[in-house]
């Protein structure tokens, strides 16, 4: 798990590819791209934070 700071958004990273980083939302969902020098590593409390948040999100609108 890595946050982009270029987005201010925590993800998962699916690929490296071509000096280009995929990176998909904790919960699933919509990929997107960021460079390596945009990302760093995020905490173990970090990224649990984030996918109760995005677990919350979905329970709230029905995903």
């Amino acid at each position: 798990m890595v946050r982009d700071t270029s987005r201010d958004k925590v993800g998962r990273v699916m690929a490296h590819l071509h000096g280009t980083l995929w990176l998909r939302p904790p919960g699933g969902g919509q990929e997107w791209t960021a460079r390596p020098q945009d990302v760093m590593p995020v905490s173990a409390s970090e990224s649990l934070s984030s996918r109760v948040a995005e677990l919350n999100r979905r329970a709230r609108h029905g995903f």
